[in-house]
């Protein structure tokens, strides 16, 4: 009997896999190949006030996709920026060598030759090209000297203008957070209908606000035509140098030295030593400087606690006396009208992220936080400390650095309560830190095509679907069929 029974199997199986080999060849297929191997690009984000390292990587066969290139890993170069080494060049390629035997590391030996490195300054650099160009190229010679005894593919090291810092830090923030194209998981490309998101950036030296709009800009300076993935999109940029964070408090400083003799944005219960060459050293400052002083001589300098006198000195750093243009932001600069949804990031979010994490103070309106920074600012040096335990480093300036971006936000930038609540306070999206320094490899390194990817070959998932179904259902027959002639064979013949 169990001869019988086993001698049913096979002609079963065998229709079965001919069933199967049927419907595999009336499924759409398309080309499947074994994963590819990784890709990597290093990007050295030389900032103001730090250097940052970023290394990149994505999937070798799909470098004219979208959606796959990701931030491996990272390293803060320990020290200031570059331009912090004007007077001593070589620190400055040597500052770098901690992070990039990191790289090394990171980047699997078989793939350093064919990893692109790259170096972009940013606005630290531009302040010393603008009052010491021959400083400014000896930096930049030291770094490349540094860069090239390693074994990546170096590509160059240059320093950007505020309008590309603007631009790549809008396509990296759109990039990473697929407003420009999208891989569906039906396996085909689509351009998504939300659209793309504006970008503010506070570094140390400068801020940056770049976002889509949909007429020609009065000032075409402020105006970048870009084509990506087959789409044409108009965006408007404007780079404000002496208005990043660092430069923005020195500048502060310098006004509370001349107008009060003490700080209102500093915490009551604080004072220090400043030095004057400190103060006045930068361009950013230099209005400011007195006709005679001792770049030598320190001056103590205490806090007050005044929230309202630091708000009148932070109202000082904007001019809205004059426009040439249909409208301005500020300082006579052109800038639409601020339309959709916007991340703000890097000093941006960590200065909102102090006020509802460190202080526990609600943010999400532009009255909230206006209210969230007097609170800071009517702080004691003494409750600081009981509140912020270890931050002692930045502490003194978080109600200077608060009461600016509720300024820049609302009368620099336009923003009021409707459209503040478009704006994302951001320091990553999908596990990338967002910046220009993505943006700028992608750039250089053809990544965003200018053109459409086009669709692959491919077994639809809906096919894939029926495909399951018909078994899932022909699998029970099949059992059926195999019980029913088990039970017949056992039934005695009949003549």
């Amino acid at each position: 009997m169990a001869g019988k029974v086993l001698s049913l199997l096979p002609p079963l199986l065998l229709a079965a896999a001919g069933l199967a080999g049927l419907l595999l060849l009336c499924v759409p297929t398309r080309d499947v190949r074994e994963p590819p191997a990784l890709k990597y690009g290093i990007v050295l984000d030389a900032g103001s006030s730090h250097t940052s390292m970023f290394v990149y990587k994505w999937p070798a066969d799909k470098e004219n996709d979208t959606g796959i290139v990701g931030q491996h890993s990272s390293c803060d170069v320990p020290g200031g920026g570059i331009s912090s080494y004007a007077d001593n060049p070589p620190g400055a390629g040597q500052s770098l060598v901690e992070c990039l035997e990191q790289a090394l590391q990171d980047v699997p030996k078989e793939r350093h030759a064919d990893t692109p490195l790259y170096l972009g300054a940013t606005a630290g650099m531009r302040l010393l090209n603008l009052t010491n160009p021959e400083a400014s190229a000896s930096v930049l010679a030291a770094v490349t000297h540094r860069l090239t005894q390693y074994p990546f593919d170096f590509r160059g090291a240059r320093i950007l203008s505020g309008q590309d810092e603007g631009v790549f830090g809008w396509v990296t923030a759109n990039y990473l957070l697929e407003n420009f194209i999208k891989y569906g998981w039906v396996g085909r490309w689509f351009r998504p209908r939300k659209g793309t998101l504006g970008a503010m950036d506070l570094g140390g030296a400068s801020t940056q606000i770049t976002f889509e709009t949909t007429g020609p800009a009065d000032d075409r300076a402020s105006e970048v035509q870009l084509r990506l993935y087959g789409q044409n999109y108009r965006v408007y940029t404007h780079s404000f140098l002496c208005y990043g964070r660092d430069q923005v408090l020195q500048r502060l400083l310098a006004s509370a030295l001349q107008t009060h003799g003490f700080h209102p944005c500093w915490p009551r219960g604080f004072s220090t030593q400043v030095l004057l060459g400190d103060v006045y050293q930068s361009p950013c400052t230099a209005a400011q400087q007195p006709r005679a002083f001792n770049s030598s001589a320190r001056v103590s300098l205490s806090g007050s606690s005044d929230p309202h006198l630091c708000r009148d000195l932070v109202s000082g750093l904007f001019s809205f006396s004059s426009c040439p243009f249909s409208r301005c932001s500020f300082n006579g600069v052109f800038q639409p009208p601020v339309a959709g949804n916007f991340i703000a990031f890097s000093a941006f979010f960590y200065t909102v992220d102090f006020l509802r994490t460190s202080m526990g103070l609600p943010v999400a309106t532009l009255r909230q936080l206006e209210a969230a920074s007097v609170n800071v600012c009517n702080q004691t040096w003494a409750q600081l400390q009981a509140r912020v335990p270890g931050q002692q480093a930045r502490l003194a300036d978080y109600c200077a650095g608060a009461m600016f971006v509720q300024q820049l936000l609302s009368r620099g930038y336009g923003f009021d309560e409707r459209t503040f609540g478009g704006v994302t306070f951001q320091k990553k999206a999908a596990d990338t830190a967002v910046g220009w320094a993505l943006g700028y490899m992608l750039n250089l390194t053809n990544l965003i095509p200018a053109d459409p990817p086009g669709l692959r070959k491919g077994t639809d998932f809906s096919s894939w679907v029926v495909l399951l179904l018909i078994f899932a259902s022909a699998l029970p027959a099949s059992l059926v069929l195999l019980l029913r002639q088990v039970h017949s064979a056992k039934l005695p013949s009949t003549i």
